[in-house]
């Protein structure tokens, strides 16, 4: 009995110094937590989609925590919202920027874009452009497997049966780029909603020159700077036989949109152009014309008034 006893005191002896030591080592080396992070972290959406370019919302919270300047941080999913909150919370200032959107700068439609091979191998985007160009003659094409559908956790994306493409849905869509970074023909690209979420844009990215890209798309652009002639704003530019618009620059004045001869350019939520009609204009009478009708009718009056005189002396 001694000896269990003996065992039983030693071992608890040894435990509870084991803890005394761990204890004071966990304070020694303890690190500090800004409390404020769990406060910022709270009212971020918790989607940890990394569009804020962290991988998650804490890591996010702790760089708005530790920054001295709110200017480089933003949150996609919960926008000026949220951020102002954040900013709230921190006491500092926060810009307010203009809400983003996925677009899909492709137009490659089996219509226009005619399939020349088969594929048979791995129903993903990143294996089939890995292995060749892809199933037609334009190799900047979307393949359109769906790994931006993939990898979207906001149901903002779809593949359209018909056409074969992606679909934005600007109700669902977060800008969070999860899709820019999962297609590996960089065909998505996020730009600004623009006012009344009105958007004008190059759907196309094939660089080939214009032959060689007309001929693999009836709607590729061919770098003819036909859009580029009509822009009053500088707003549109030609880089290696790719036209391209700025979202900054452009005014949605829709020159270039009638003037691209491929249309290959696009214009989302427009009100419709107004048709013009060949019915001939109304005649309007000329001043001259409305003098001479006054004219007759004061030479009438002046007959009938010497008439009147005429009766009176009878």
């Amino acid at each position: 009995m001694n000896i269990i006893l003996l065992s039983v005191i030693v071992l608890g002896a040894i435990g509870l110094l084991g803890g005394v030591i761990l204890f004071f080592i966990a304070q020694k080396f303890k690190v500090y937590e800004d409390p404020k992070i769990d406060e910022v972290e709270g009212i971020l959406p918790a989607a940890n989609c990394g569009g804020c370019g962290f991988p998650g919302c804490r890591n996010f919270a702790e760089s708005c925590v530790k920054a001295e300047d709110l200017g480089t941080l933003f949150c996609p999913v919960g926008g000026n919202e949220t951020m102002a909150k954040v900013a709230s919370i921190l006491g500092k200032t926060v810009e307010a920027k203009d809400p983003q959107i996925a677009v899909i700068r492709c137009n490659g439609t089996p219509e226009y874009r005619q399939r020349t091979t088969d594929y048979d191998g791995a129903t993903t985007c990143a294996m089939e452009s890995a292995l060749y160009s892809g199933h037609t003659d334009c190799q900047y094409g979307c393949l359109g497997h769906g790994d931006c559908v993939d990898v979207c956790k906001f149901d903002a994306i779809y593949i359209d049966e018909k056409t074969l493409l992606p679909i934005v849905s600007p109700e669902n869509c977060t800008a969070c780029g999860a899709c820019v970074d999962a297609c590996p023909k960089d065909i998505i690209e996020l730009r600004p909603k623009g006012k009344k979420d009105r958007r004008i844009f190059v759907s196309c990215v094939n660089h080939d020159r214009g032959g060689t890209a007309k001929k693999s798309c009836q709607v590729a652009c061919t770098g003819c700077k036909s859009c580029v002639n009509v822009c009053k704003f500088d707003a549109i530019t030609i880089d290696n036989f790719l036209a391209y618009i700025n979202p900054v620059a452009c005014k949605l004045c829709r020159a270039c949109v009638t003037a691209c001869p491929t249309n290959a350019i696009w214009e989302l939520n427009f009100p419709p152009r107004k048709v013009k009609t060949d019915e001939p204009k109304k005649e309007v009478p000329k001043k001259e014309e409305k003098n001479e009708v006054k004219a007759e009718e004061k030479t009438i009056d002046l007959k009938e008034i010497a008439k009147d005189s005429d009766k009176k002396e009878e």
